[in-house]
C-alpha cells in the first residue's frame, strides 16, 4: 500500500509573513478607489483638463494590467520576494513623485509608473502564499486573508482618502503608501522565503513587448468603449490588441521557455476557473458603474452616501470570502461556487425589482445579496488556479489570474455600459429647445444640459433621463442575472471533479 506524505504545516513565520503580505495588496486596491476624492482638488491646483483627468485616473490600471505577465513570470525566473521588494521600493519612490508632483505631465507619468510598480505586487503575493502554504486548509485560510485584504483596500480608499483630504494637501493620499511598503521592505526579508522556477530560462524580451503591445491597447479600447461608445479609435485598439494577442501566442508555441507557459491552460480547473473570474469581474464592474451612477443621479446621493452606503454590501462580500473556503472543505469547490453564482443572480432579480419601485433599501438589500454571492468567487477562484498549478509556475498562474480579472473588468465595464446607453438612447426623451447632443447620449450629458434651460424644461428633462437610464439599469441587471446562472452552470461543469479541499490528500488528482 502506497502512503502520501502530508505536505508540511506553515508556522508562526509564514503567517506573520501573510500579514505583511495582505498590506501591500490592500494599498494596491486602495490606491484605485482613493483616486476618485483627490481628483477634483488635484486637477485645480494642477489645471488638468477633462482628457488629462481621465488620464490620472486611469493611466495606474493601464499600466498595471500591462505588465500583470511579465511581473509574475519575471518572479518565477529570479525569485518573487525580490521582485515584490523590488516593485516595493519603487512603488514607494513614485508615490514621492505622485505627491510632489508640479504639473499634470509628472503625475501622470508617476501614475503610470505606480502601475508598473503595482503590478509586482498581485502575481507575487499570490505566488508566495502558494509556497508559504502547502497544507490546503492553511492555504485556503490565506487565500481568504488575501481576499479579505482586497476587499479593505476598497471599503477603506474612501473612507481613508476623506480623513487625509480632510487633514492635508492632496499629495499625501499617495504617502500613504510609504509607511505600508516601508514595512515590506523592513520585515520582507525576514519572513518571506524566496522562491523561484529551478528550470526557468531566459527572459524573451520580445514576448514581452509582444505582451504589452496586445494588453495595452485591448484595454485601452475596452474602457474607451464604455466611456465613448463604439468609435473609431478604441475599435482600432481593440483589433491592434488582438493581433499582437495572436502573434504573442505564436511565439510562446514556439520557445523552449516561453513568456507564459500555455500549457497551464490544459487542466480544466484551471480554465474554468479564470473564466469564473473573468466573467465575474465582467458582471459586477458594469453593474457597479451603473449602480454608482443610478445612486448619485437617480436617487440623488452625494459620493460620500454613496462610499458610506457601499460598506454594507461590501462587508458582505468579506464574510462571504471567508465563509467559502471553510465551506469548501467539506463540499466540493464546485458546489459552493454554484451557490454564490447563483445568490449573485437572485440578487440582481432583487435590484432588477427595486430599480421599477422598490425603493433604495430594497436596492440596497439587492446589492448585499449580490455581493455576498460574488464572494465565494472572490477567494475560491484563485485559490482554485494556485493549487492547480506546480509550485514554479505559481507566478505566471497569478499573473494569469490578476489580468483575466482586469480583462473581465474593463469588458464588463464596455459591453455592459454600451448596453445601458443603449437603452438610454432609445428611451430618452429631449424635450423641444434642448439643443445638447449630450442630453440624448447619456444621463450625466442631461443633468449638465439642465443646468442650462428653465426649471419647467430641466424638470422634463431630468424626469426623462432618469427614467431612461432605469430602464437601461433594468435591462443591464437582467443580463447578469442570466449570466450570473450561466457562471454556476460553468461552475458545477468545469469543476466537479476538483475534491474538497479537507479530502485526504490522496484524493487530489
Amino acid at each position: 500500500m502506497t502512503t502520501v506524505e502530508a505536505p508540511a504545516r506553515a508556522g508562526w513565520r509564514e503567517w506573520v509573513g501573510l500579514a505583511v503580505l495582505c498590506l501591500p495588496t490592500m494599498l494596491t486596491t486602495l490606491d484605485i478607489s482613493v483616486m476618485f476624492l483627490a481628483l477634483p482638488r488635484m486637477s485645480g491646483d494642477l489645471g488638468a483638463d477633462a482628457t488629462q483627468q481621465l488620464w490620472i485616473t486611469d493611466i495606474y490600471a493601464f499600466t498595471m494590467a500591462g505588465f500583470l505577465v511579465m511581473m509574475g513570470t519575471l518572479g518565477d525566473r529570479i525569485g518573487r520576494r525580490k521582485v515584490l521588494l523590488f516593485g516595493a521600493a519603487a512603488f514607494v519612490v513614485t508615490s514621492v513623485l505622485a505627491a510632489y508632483a508640479s504639473s499634470t505631465g509628472i503625475l501622470i507619468g508617476a501614475r503610470a509608473l505606480l502601475g508598473v510598480a503595482g503590478a509586482t505586487v498581485m502575481p507575487s503575493v499570490l505566488a508566495l502564499i502558494r509556497n508559504m502554504f502547502r497544507d490546503p486548509r492553511q492555504m485556503s485560510t490565506a487565500m481568504s486573508a488575501w481576499g479579505s485584504s482586497v476587499m479593505l483596500g476598497l471599503i477603506l480608499g474612501p473612507v481613508a482618502g476623506g480623513l487625509v483630504l480632510g487633514a492635508f494637501w492632496w499629495g499625501s493620499i499617495f504617502l500613504m503608501a510609504v509607511p505600508v511598503m516601508g514595512l515590506l521592505l523592513l520585515v520582507g526579508p525576514f519572513v518571506l522565503p524566496e522562491s523561484r522556477d529551478p528550470a526557468a530560462g531566459k527572459l524573451d524580451l520580445a514576448s514581452v513587448a509582444l505582451s504589452l503591445m496586445a494588453i495595452l491597447p485591448t484595454i485601452y479600447g475596452f474602457k474607451e468603449l464604455g466611456r465613448s461608445g463604439p468609435e473609431p479609435v478604441p475599435v482600432a485598439a481593440i483589433l491592434a490588441g488582438v493581433f499582437f494577442f495572436l502573434v504573442f501566442v505564436r511565439r510562446q508555441r514556439t520557445l523552449r521557455a516561453p513568456l507564459l507557459d500555455l500549457s497551464l491552460f490544459a487542466d480544466r480547473a484551471v480554465t474554468a476557473a479564470l473564466l469564473l473570474a473573468l466573467l465575474s469581474a465582467f458582471a459586477m464592474a458594469g453593474t457597479s458603474m451603473m449602480v454608482s451612477l443610478y445612486l448619485q443621479l437617480v436617487e440623488g446621493l452625494s459620493p460620500v452616501a454613496i462610499g458610506l452606503w457601499m460598506v454594507i454590501p461590501s462587508l458582505g462580500m468579506i464574510v462571504a470570502v471567508n465563509l467559502a473556503p471553510l465551506l469548501a472543505r467539506k463540499i466540493r469547490p464546485a458546489y459552493v461556487l454554484a451557490a454564490g453564482s447563483a445568490i449573485a443572480a437572485v440578487g440582481m432579480v432583487v435590484l432588477t425589482v427595486a430599480n421599477g419601485s422598490g425603493g433604495l433599501a430594497m436596492f440596497l438589500v439587492g446589492l448585499v445579496v449580490v455581493y455576498f454571492g460574488v464572494g465565494s468567487d472572490g477567494t475560491l477562484s484563485p485559490f482554485l488556479i494556485m493549487s492547480s498549478v506546480p509550485p514554479e509556475k505559481a507566478g505566471a498562474a497569478g499573473a494569469m489570474s490578476s489580468t483575466f480579472n482586469e480583462f473581465g473588468a474593463a469588458l464588463g465595464i464596455a459591453v455592459l455600459g454600451l448596453v445601458g446607453s443603449t437603452v438610454y438612447r432609445t428611451q430618452v426623451t429631449v424635450p423641444a429647445g434642448v439643443h445638447d447632443v449630450n442630453a440624448a447620449e447619456s444621463l450625466p450629458g442631461a443633468v449638465s444640459a439642465a443646468e442650462r434651460y428653465p426649471a419647467e424644461v430641466s424638470a422634463a428633462l431630468l424626469d426623462s433621463g432618469r427614467a431612461a437610464f432605469s430602464s437601461g439599469l433594468h435591462v443591464v441587471t437582467i443580463v447578469t442575472a442570466v449570466l450570473f446562472a450561466g457562471l454556476a452552470v460553468l461552475a458545477v461543469v468545469g469543476l466537479r471533479r476538483f475534491p474538497a479541499t479537507g479530502a485526504p490528500e490522496e484524493s487530489r488528482v
